[in-house]
């Protein structure tokens, strides 16, 4: 909330005054009566009144949930083209109290004493009306979706987390790094990568020569012959015979790349059976990342704590409610570091971002328990007030199983060695532990080739961070420093050595204790707004199928 002030504040870079610093007071904007502001906003719904002598207006401008009321009469302006959802005014005017009786919950409301600007709509073929929309139609639409209600407080809770995930890290001396999005290295080893590549287009665009291209090259080789022969002839001086031989190699040269053109068949640039990628822009296979967490590594072990913030892909085809094919991560690398450390930073960072919704989103919070799901504000103060429980994954399955046993049925079977399914996951955190949990020690199988070995040799020091409502919020783990045993995992999971023989220089060269962890901003989203498809907690989602603007 804006702190209460004697007048309006003006927006520094413009000379509009925003809706939030008006109804944002605790007064409602009561105390503002009297004063001149200039706002801009889209109408949300409108309404002529007196037989067209004057117009009600319910305009927001994105600033905050709720609407500011202004009062347009039509010698102000012509009403009739003020009133369709979705009209954007830029509107000078006075703030006044509205009159006793009226049915209105707004303890202030604008008269407009002239109208500068106004963007019309088509009513007809505006894709946004008053009415209410199902999310899933509201994907079709999504350069207007930011425009309802519901979608607006998702985006700025969303811009709340991002800051608070940036401040708890600069307030934790844990120094910003930016990693690739373009890598040669796939994180997970799993395969899933979205391939970047210029050989398609060059494909489409490589002219092939023609006979007559063939011809005249042969004629220049011809002609270049000739010409050295007859500067021995003539017993030419050494300088101009070699000058001639090296314009009689180039022209063979030419001719054979010419010919070697002529023999490409349509499709991409091949090399002994393979695609040829040393034709390709870098060189070499390149795809988008997956995490930016090894590279993150690489200045933990240089300069101590670093984070990372930045969007990761993942060509997985799942059509399923928790998956996207472009999201964001907040990755944390912290040297010196055991799983312990990492855990305790985890748990840290999921509390000070839930106490800072708490705080500073308490009208979209109490929007989204109002339209979404009643239970969102509730589980943001239990994870904000409560210490996360922690378990091993062994502890873990025996619960489960001993769930099993007593009569409850999951969908995916419960053994050791399984990769945990959300379902086992939220039952965990919603009934048999009813706050967050931290699993840690997972079977070496089902993670990833860069996670510290236990002494067992058959678990590794990985951690995942379980919240009701989305199951999986974060993971993590320590990360194997010991040069011996991470090349061994990497030749057990046929991982190409070479590839990755940067990353075993930093075991090679001053290696270093470290551990880290990622945290999905949209499964923050998902747990936060009670929102049910990660899907519409991104301003663009992409899945497959589906990559729209």
């Amino acid at each position: 909330m804006d702190k209460d002030g004697a007048s309006v504040q003006k927006s520094r870079f413009s000379s509009r005054t925003r809706i939030r610093s008006i109804l944002g007071r605790a007064d409602g904007g009561a105390g503002l009566a009297g004063e001149k502001v200039e706002i801009s906003g889209w109408v949300k719904t409108g309404r002529e009144q007196g037989k067209g002598s004057f117009a009600f207006l319910e305009v927001n401008d994105g600033s905050c949930a709720a609407n500011l009321q202004v009062k347009v009469d039509a010698c102000v302006s012509d009403v009739s083209k003020l009133v369709a959802t979705g009209t954007c005014l830029t509107v000078d005017g006075c703030l006044k109290i509205p009159p006793e009786g009226k049915a209105t919950k707004q303890k202030i409301e604008l008269s407009a004493e002239k109208v500068i600007d106004v963007g019309t709509v088509d009513p007809a073929t505006y894709p946004i009306p008053k009415t209410k929309l199902t999310l899933e139609h509201l994907r079709d639409y999504t350069h207007f979706r930011a425009r309802t209600t519901t979608m607006a407080a998702v985006t700025r809770i969303r811009s709340k987390i991002t800051l608070e995930a940036h401040l708890f890290c600069d307030e934790h001396d844990i120094c910003h790094i930016h990693t690739p999005i373009i890598t040669t290295s796939d994180c997970e080893g799993a395969g899933e990568m979205f391939q970047v590549t210029t050989l398609i287009n060059q494909s489409d665009k490589l002219e092939r020569p023609t006979e007559a291209d063939i011809e005249a090259a042969k004629l220049i080789v011809k002609e270049k012959g000739e010409a050295v022969a007859q500067l021995k002839a003539a017993k030419a001086s050494k300088q101009e015979i070699t000058a001639s031989v090296a314009q009689l190699t180039e022209a063979k040269e030419t001719l054979a790349k010419v010919e070697e053109r002529s023999r490409l068949k349509p499709g991409l640039l091949i090399k002994d059976g393979k695609i040829d990628y040393s034709q390709d822009f870098f060189a070499r296979q390149a795809f988008l990342t997956v995490s930016g967490q090894l590279h993150a590594e690489t200045y933990a072990c240089s300069m101590g704590d670093v984070y990372t913030f930045g969007p990761t892909f993942r060509a997985e085809k799942s059509h399923t409610s928790r998956h996207l094919a472009e999201f964001w991560m907040v990755e944390v690398e912290l040297a010196f570091a055991g799983v312990e450390e990492a855990m305790n930073c985890a748990e840290a960072l999921v509390k000070d971002i839930c106490n800072s919704l708490l705080e500073k989103c308490d009208d979209d919070m109490k929007l989204m328990a109002k339209n979404v799901d009643k239970a969102c504000i509730d589980r943001l103060l239990l994870v904000a007030s409560t210490g996360f429980g922690r378990v091993t994954y062994t502890e873990a399955i025996t619960l489960l199983e001993k769930a099993v046993a007593q009569g409850k049925k999951f969908e995916n079977q419960v053994e050791w060695g399984i990769d945990l399914a959300s379902e086992h996951e939220r039952y965990l955190t919603e009934v048999l532990f009813q706050k967050p949990l931290i699993v840690y020690n997972y079977p070496k199988e089902i993670k990833a080739f860069y996670m510290r070995l236990n002494d067992d040799g058959k678990t590794v020091a990985a951690f995942d961070v379980l919240v009701p409502k989305v199951g999986e919020l974060i993971g993590g783990s320590q990360r194997e420093e010991r040069m011996d045993v991470l090349m061994e995992r990497m030749e057990e999971m046929g991982l190409p050595i070479k590839q990755y023989e940067w990353y075993i220089d930093l075991r090679r060269h001053g290696t270093v204790k470290h551990s880290g962890f990622g945290l999905g901003l949209e499964r923050m989203l998902l747990f936060a707004t009670g929102m049910d498809n990660i899907r519409d907690v991104i301003p663009f989602p992409r899945y497959p199928g589906r990559a729209d603007l």
